[in-house]
């Protein structure tokens, strides 16, 4: 199931006035453009939302992050990320996130960077490295979906990847790997020898 039909069934139904599909894809948007789950306030300012429905999607975040959070989970190979990320291939935007990785390459957190248009978005090293250095984090990955269903990384996915290595030798936090993803393949930077 997508993101957004998690979403839906969590909900339940639409109202009056916003049909269900609409209601949860406002829902997905609003935790797409976060960092953390919004809090109930948050979501309640979305038409048609209210408190107790707020309340029930909150406690789903609650319930997932205690129980599935990512963290503690070893990337050995770049297939390992695929799972940590995968979630994000059925969107209609592109979305940039970063995975910051502990000394043994265990998975510390999961952000979204940014989201962008349909074939791009716009990252700086900066976003992708502020949250890594709060989390000591001695290495980093990062992915993107690619909406258009391929998985060639672009002209700009590379510079973005050579900008992205040279901020993290400056920083001391090396990049792992980029990953370019779809809903059924991928595409490594470092599988393809081009990190």
């Amino acid at each position: 199931m997508s993101d957004q039909e998690l979403v839906a069934l969590l909900l339940g139904s639409g109202t009056r006035t916003h049909c269900l599909g609409a209601l949860s894809a406002a829902v997905l948007d609003l935790f797409d453009r976060r960092r953390e789950p919004p809090k109930i306030e948050e979501m309640m300012v979305i038409e048609g939302l209210g408190a107790a429905r707020a309340a029930t999607l909150t406690a789903a975040c609650e319930l997932g992050r205690r129980l599935y959070v990512p963290r503690g989970r070893r990337i050995r190979v770049p297939a390992d990320i695929v799972p940590v990320v995968g979630h994000y291939a059925d969107r209609k935007q592109e979305v940039f996130l970063a995975v910051s990785l502990n000394g043994a390459h265990e998975v510390i957190a999961s952000r979204v960077i940014s989201v962008g248009l349909v074939n791009r978005t716009l990252v700086h090293p900066r976003e992708v490295f502020a949250d890594a250095v709060v989390d000591r984090a001695a290495a980093v990955v990062v992915a993107h979906n690619h909406p258009s269903g391929r998985v060639d990384p672009s002209s700009e996915d590379r510079e973005v990847t050579r900008k992205l290595v040279q901020a993290g030798e400056t920083l001391g936090i090396r990049l792992l790997d980029h990953i370019v993803f779809t809903t059924d393949s991928y595409y490594s930077f470092l599988e393809n020898g081009e990190l």
